[in-house]
């Protein structure tokens, strides 16, 4: 069993890695595309590889006799249909206001921020009349401290691509809630390829109204919008899969949020983008919350 969750933790360590760096492709890619083309790009790429790995897993199980993960039922296809829809127009919204705000911004400090969605979700939970943990309230004050010295500027204005990624972060709280909402009665593939699909048609629609693709501009950016959805979309989420079935969702979550730290080592190392004293105390304190938000509460320790 041990040697199970440190397999499992190692994949996710690698998973943290690779979406780390994907802020690295976002911050280069906004250089040459608009950000509705490179996020349109990006999503088809992650929907056909969740098509395939979909395709795949629902031949296997019907050689193995097992039921088909396809909704049986008219009004099953219509809750899975639903599902990947709200959790797709969420996931737009934040992955659009993260691209946006990355040409104004650095991948160390979108990630930080970012990761800042491990601590809004249990605030938000209140809204459906949840208890939340006083260590909670701690962490969103560490968290509010941190965004301070991370983002805003001596004469108390912060940055538009700063205040975009704290927007994508709790966007993406919301499509994390919206997830745990359907994810327990549908196929965890199957919402995710209908999530990726509508992210990307809606994605798709934004760019052909809204901007101008060029072939050049997609031909320079085509490394990046290949990582971004190959690797940090389609791979990322297939290794998420198979590491969190050997894993608590707490260890699997706190492994996860190091997808902060790589974003920094990422854009130190490949960009040679660097941190003032001030912003990396205020990634010090945002990645101190974050971690004491994933401690177990009194009921998880057994108590």
């Amino acid at each position: 069993m041990k040697k199970k969750e440190m397999t499992s933790s190692l994949l996710l360590v690698l998973t943290a890695a690779i979406w780390g760096c994907a802020f690295v492709a976002q911050d280069v890619g906004a250089a040459y595309v608009e950000p509705l083309t490179f996020l349109a790009s990006r999503s088809w790429i992650a929907f056909f590889m969740m098509l395939v790995l979909f395709a795949v897993m629902e031949r296997r199980r019907l050689a193995r006799g097992e039921m088909s993960a396809l909704p049986p039922t008219r009004a099953a296809r219509r809750h899975v249909l639903l599902g990947g829809f709200v959790c797709g127009f969420f996931l737009f919204a934040a992955s659009y206001a993260q691209q946006a705000g990355m040409g104004d911004t650095t991948p160390a400090k979108a990630g930080f921020i970012t990761a800042m969605y491990v601590v809004i979700v249990p605030v938000l939970a209140v809204l459906f009349r949840q208890r939340v943990r006083p260590l909670i309230w701690l962490c969103v004050a560490m968290g509010v401290a941190g965004l301070y010295l991370l983002s805003i500027k001596e004469n108390f204005t912060i940055g538009i691509g700063d205040g975009l990624v704290m927007l994508c972060a709790l966007l993406f709280s919301f499509q994390i809630m919206a997830v745990n909402y359907f994810a327990p009665s549908v196929d965890g593939v199957l919402l995710s390829m209908l999530e990726f699909l509508t992210e990307s048609v809606l994605a798709t629609a934004g760019m052909l109204f809204l901007e101008h693709p060029t072939a050049a501009g997609l031909a320079a950016a085509g490394i990046p919008i290949f990582y971004a959805g190959f690797f940090s979309s389609g791979i990322g989420y297939t290794l998420q899969i198979v590491a969190q079935q050997g894993l608590q969702p707490a260890l699997a979550s706190l492994i996860m949020s190091l997808e902060s730290v790589f974003s920094a080592l990422a854009g130190w190392i490949i960009l040679g983008q660097t941190l003032t004293g001030r912003e990396l105390g205020g990634c010090a304190l945002l990645f101190a919350a974050i971690l004491l938000s994933q401690l177990p509460g009194r009921e998880a320790a057994g108590d």
